[in-house]
This record gives C-alpha cells, sequence and structure tokens, in this order.
C-alpha cells in the first residue's frame, strides 16, 4: 500500500486543483481523502506538488523505432510523466505480421535489429507481457503493413478477394484488442489508397480510432483535411489526425485545413511542441518524383536530366536545419548535418540511397504555439524513447501552453483516455489505474506510479517494469 500525502490534485477533468491525501492498493487508486493516522509501505510527501494522471502519449513512434524492444524500460518516458504510449500509427503496427515481416517499419530503423516471434495481434501482446514494459502500451492496426502484406509493394486497388481478407485480419486483431486503424497516406506505399477502401476498412473498426496521416501536409492539407471530413460525416467514427504541423511556406493551407477540422464532430489532431520533424528523405524529393519504390527513385535520381529537375524543385534549408539521424546499415553517416543547400539535399538522397531518415526545422513556431492550445489538439511526441529529436515532449509542453494548468493536463490525460476509450483511465478518481505523476512548480518530475507502482522516486528512475498492455475495451 502506498500513500501520497498533502497532494495539490489535477484530476484531468479540467476542475480546479483540491488538496488530498492519495491512498494507493495494488494497482488501483484505493481512496481520495484526508488520512493523517494511515500507515503504508511507502509514504510519499506530496506537499506542494501537483499530482495528476499519467500522461498519455497518443502518438508514440516505440514501435516504429523498435525501441520497445531494446529498451522495454522505455525510461525517457517515465521521466516526463508519460505512463502509457499508443503505437500503430501512420500505417505501420507491430501486427498482425502475414509473413512475420516488419517491412512498412524500414523507413523508421534498421528492421533487422528485431527477431519477430509473433503473427497475431494477440500473439503480440503475449509477447510483450512476457518481456514486460515500463510502461503501458496499447496499438491500433497499420494499414500498410496488412496492404503490403496482401500485395507487396506495389501501387494498386485491392480485389474485392483482398478487401475481404484484410477485413476480417482488421476485425480479428480489433476483438484481441487493438484500439483502431491508422493510415500513412502521406507515404509511398499508401498514397494511392482510394477512398472507398478506406471507408469499408473504417466501417470494420466502428467504435475504435480512425488515425490519419493525411495525403499532402503541405500545398494540398485543406484538400486532405476534406477527405477526413467526408469519412468523420459518412460513418461518424471518431477520427484523429497524425502530427498536423503548421509547416514553412504552407501557412494559409494549414490555417485553412484548422478552420475545416473545427467544424467537425469527434475529429481531433495530435501536435508536438517542437519546430522539428523527422522524415523519410524521399518525402523532400518533389510529388511527382516520388513513384515506384525506393530504388526506382534512387535510379531516377542517378540519370543526370532527372537530377536537373529534381534539384530545381529541391527544399532549401538554411545551415543546421537539415540533419541525418539515420541511415540503417550505415551508421557511419548518422548525425551528419547536410550542407549547401539542394546539391546538399541531393548528395545525401544519393549517398543514402534515399534510406536516410532526416530531422528538418520547417514549422512556424508561431502557428506552433497557438495550436498546441487548440481545442482539438492533442499532444504527442510522434517519438520514441531513448527518443531522437524530441525529448521532454511533454514537460516541454506544460512550459509552453498558456492553458490553465487543469485544463493543460486533462489534454495530456483524461481527452485522449476518453478518444481511445480507455476504461478507468485518465482520472485521478477512486477505483481508477493507479497511473500518476507528481511534480512540482517548476515542471519537474518528483515520483511516477505505474499500475501503483513506484516507477519513479525523488525523479530518479526505480528500474520498474509495472507496465500493462491496453487493449480495446
Amino acid at each position: 500500500m502506498i500513500l501520497i500525502r498533502s497532494a495539490q490534485i489535477v484530476d484531468g477533468t479540467g476542475a480546479p486543483p483540491f488538496q488530498a491525501d492519495v491512498l494507493l492498493n495494488d494497482d488501483r487508486i484505493a481512496a481520495i481523502g484526508s488520512f493523517p493516522q494511515k500507515r503504508a509501505d511507502l509514504v510519499v510527501n506530496g506537499l506542494g506538488h501537483h499530482l495528476t494522471p499519467g500522461f498519455i502519449d497518443i502518438n508514440s513512434n516505440s514501435d516504429h523505432q523498435l525501441t520497445l524492444f531494446n529498451h522495454p524500460d522505455q525510461k525517457d518516458f517515465l521521466l516526463q510523466g508519460v505512463t502509457t504510449v499508443i503505437g500503430g500509427m501512420c500505417g505501420s503496427s507491430l501486427a498482425p505480421l502475414l509473413y512475420g515481416s516488419l517491412e512498412s517499419f524500414q523507413k523508421w530503423t534498421d528492421i533487422n535489429k528485431t527477431s519477430v516471434n509473433w503473427q497475431t495481434t494477440e500473439e503480440l501482446f503475449q509477447f510483450l507481457s512476457r518481456r514486460r514494459l515500463g510502461v503501458n502500451f496499447g496499438t491500433l492496426v497499420g494499414h500498410s503493413t496488412i496492404r503490403r502484406a496482401l500485395i507487396g509493394g506495389v501501387n494498386r486497388d485491392l480485389t474485392d478477394k483482398e478487401l475481404t481478407v484484410f477485413k476480417e485480419l482488421l476485425a480479428a486483431a480489433l476483438t484481441a484488442g487493438a484500439l483502431g486503424l491508422s493510415f500513412g497516406l502521406g507515404y509511398l506505399h499508401s498514397r494511392d489508397t482510394p477512398y472507398h477502401e478506406i471507408k469499408e476498412l473504417a466501417e470494420t473498426v466502428k467504435n475504435g480510432l480512425l488515425a490519419i496521416h493525411l495525403r499532402d501536409d503541405g500545398r494540398g492539407v485543406a484538400s486532405a483535411a476534406r477527405e477526413v471530413l467526408a469519412l468523420n460525416r459518412e460513418i461518424k467514427i471518431s477520427a484523429l489526425v497524425s502530427h498536423f504541423q503548421p509547416i514553412l511556406g504552407e501557412e494559409d493551407n494549414y490555417e485553412r485545413g484548422l478552420e475545416l477540422l473545427s467544424g467537425a464532430q469527434n475529429i481531433h489532431f495530435d501536435i508536438y511542441p517542437f519546430a522539428v520533424r523527422l522524415l523519410p528523405i524521399y518525402l523532400l524529393l518533389p510529388r511527382w518524383a516520388q513513384r515506384g519504390d525506393l530504388r526506382q527513385m534512387y535510379l531516377d535520381i542517378l540519370e543526370p536530366h532527372f537530377q536537373k529537375q529534381v534539384l530545381a524543385e529541391l527544399p532549401k534549408f538554411k545551415k543546421g536545419d537539415l540533419r541525418i539521424m539515420e541511415v540503417p546499415g550505415a551508421p557511419h553517416i548518422n548525425q551528419a548535418e547536410i550542407e549547401g543547400g539542394g546539391r546538399g539535399l541531393l548528395k545525401a538522397m544519393l549517398m543514402s540511397q534515399l534510406r536516410a531518415l532526416v530531422a528538418c526545422r520547417d514549422i512556424n513556431e508561431k502557428l506552433l504555439a497557438a495550436a498546441i492550445d487548440h481545442p482539438l489538439a492533442l499532444i504527442a511526441s510522434n517519438d520514441g524513447s531513448p527518443p531522437k529529436i524530441r525529448a521532454n515532449t511533454f514537460l516541454r509542453y506544460l512550459t509552453m501552453t498558456r492553458l490553465p494548468l487543469p485544463a493543460a493536463i486533462r489534454k495530456i490525460t483524461a481527452l485522449p483516455a476518453e478518444k481511445l476509450g480507455l476504461k478507468n483511465r485518465g482520472l485521478v478518481k477512486e477505483n481508477y489505474t493507479a497511473d500518476l505523476t507528481l511534480f512540482d512548480d517548476n515542471k519537474k518530475i518528483q515520483a511516477v506510479f505505474v499500475s501503483g507502482q513506484p516507477a519513479v522516486l525523488r525523479g530518479d528512475y526505480q528500474n520498474i517494469y509495472a507496465g500493462q498492455i491496453i487493449k480495446r475495451g
């Protein structure tokens, strides 16, 4: 039994803080009140500190970067107050795998780093439960993961039979506890997915979450937003637009897209409080040059005439604003800064054979600061643990936001829990799961509890693996 004494409780509802003791028993919040005579196995002094629900990262990359396996402690998340991370976003998930391949992850990391010992979503959850995690983990089903397993790397419509098989696989994953379905429509292998396919699959999801990386987050962002609105209108599904960031040069389009989304029911977007994006380098090619697969695009840009056309349209970055973060199998060029404008970018594309993951600083910071406080915005790291470029996302958010603390906390606790349909999570409330974060006025983490276990105490990581698998319903 654990007793947290005299904390200022920000319960996740948006209500004003109140001072109380909180008693934890096993993995539950047993009681909230005043217990001056109560004894416990561990007493934590909460006086002068804020006690909140554990933060929920609704768009994490710990699965895409495979750090769930080589860093199962997920220490970096715990040390910023995050107790639950959600994966399977942008069309790529760890399951279901028809043939045991993680090929839809290869844009983010070296997929040869992990041995796959599962195929179905249920088998994945069993595997992770045996392995034990420091944080709670839930996942959506990745559209591209199944689609590429069914038809390979070709870009074509699914046949009726293939679509039927897809829906059966999706339904089985949802029954096993997957939280919904995600689309990576901005990526090469999903960009030409027809609307009717998206709609049919979304209808299978029913009460789950539909997460969509828009087909275009630049010039065509408003048009891409209309597609989400059409889905929302036709099938009344709960939707999340993934990492909806205001890109430099596309501010008017972004604001129009935001205006469109604001007029819909049950649509939110996730956003990170950083001006840096993490992208597969091929996405910086002109849209017309993004065709075929990576090898085809690489062969194209080897041609001098093609190079000249591409070079004329490559984005220009200032010194220090573009960096190679990772090239699978080529660690000697990781963390290399790309210089020389378009020519430097083209050289990096050739050197990495278009397999690089790059960090680019191209987000309008003024619009970003306003967008994180938008009523539809949910905060996400879109990174893993250890992070590649966005460390301490949630503490940064709490220092940047202009919202009152109760409203800011609701945005990273109860609101994502509601969006995901999580039961008994996201609030400081009796009989709810004891995922809790304690921090001081300087936004410094003092303690974190996962399933009632002290994962962080006095600001120090405790090497506790108490994470649970978060399942639908």
